[in-house]
């Protein structure tokens, strides 16, 4: 195995499947961020969502995604100029990855593509152990989903930060007020199924108790952009407590619950979980002044 692999291995202390999997996961995420951001791809994009949060501000839950935002609206971008750095890149360290761009059938702001390898191959590169890889099926692929937002909205702002591993490199990413507000938009307005993805809610706890304040102008850009509100419409702090109260009081905790468990080690911290406890913590919510 490659010494780098080995060594980004060792913050690990995988104890089933599903967690090795996952550490595969996310160590190929870090490579594909560096791949990226050799190709030059954070000069005009920039990283947000839950995996930002993990890796660079300490999110204690697995992310599955690599979301991305150009800073500035361009319905021509194109994937394919990042796709040759980035695929040699994953393969320098010995992975068998592959990228395959998805076709959307209708015009959409979002584009999508995925990194796909083979899960025995890698659970046997990365971990040595035939027994667990006898249990993978053969056709079995590991996938790290990323897409890009061609068309952002306003007022986001933006640091850049540094990593170590695999090897040095910098990448631009949403400060955390434009971050908290990108969440609070997807609690207020996301929904699969009618369904409200308890990893919102999760993420929406680990922002307040960082005492994160909002970027306000760029959540209301949000809110107008998903038709939520008018364009020309105008919210305060205190408008979107009520929205948010109004948004627990429909959401099945139970449901969200079952949603997150997944994601996490501590399923204790989701024992608070109710109304109460959701209307008390965004009392506290702060705008970014």
């Amino acid at each position: 195995m490659d010494p780098v692999i080995n060594q980004m291995l060792k913050q690990y202390n995988p104890q089933t499947v599903y967690d090795k999997k996952n550490s595969i996961k996310e160590i190929v995420q870090e490579i594909m961020l560096c791949g990226l951001s050799r190709a030059g791809f954070f000069k005009t994009a920039a990283f947000y969502g839950g995996t930002a949060l993990r890796i660079f501000y300490g999110l204690d839950r697995f992310s599955e995604d690599l979301d991305f935002s150009l800073k500035v609206s361009n319905p021509t971008f194109d994937f394919a100029e990042y796709i040759p750095t980035l695929e040699k890149e994953v393969r320098s360290y010995g992975l068998n990855f592959r990228v395959e761009v998805k076709e959307k059938s209708k015009d959409s702001d979002i584009k999508s593509a995925f990194l796909k390898g083979n899960t025995k191959e890698h659970i046997l590169l990365f971990y040595a152990d035939k027994q667990v890889a006898s249990t993978i099926g053969s056709e079995e692929l590991i996938k790290v989903k990323f897409e890009v937002d061609t068309d952002p909205p306003d007022y986001a702002t933006f640091e850049v930060k540094y990593r170590l591993l695999p090897i040095p490199y910098e990448i631009v990413l949403y400060d955390m007020p434009s971050l908290f507000a990108g969440k609070i938009h997807a609690v207020i307005c996301r929904a699969w199924k009618n369904r409200v993805k308890g990893r919102d809610l999760y993420d929406y706890v680990f922002y307040l108790s960082r005492n994160t304040k909002v970027n306000l102008k760029h959540l209301t850009t949000r809110l107008a952009q998903s038709g939520f509100i008018g364009l020309d419409e105008e919210l305060t702090i205190e408008d979107v407590k009520e929205i948010l109260r109004k948004r627990f009081k429909e959401i099945d905790l139970s449901q969200a619950k079952q949603d997150v468990i997944p994601f996490i080690k501590n399923q204790n911290a989701l024992n608070i979980w109710h109304v109460d406890f959701f209307n008390a913590i965004t009392d506290d919510l702060e705008e970014l002044v």
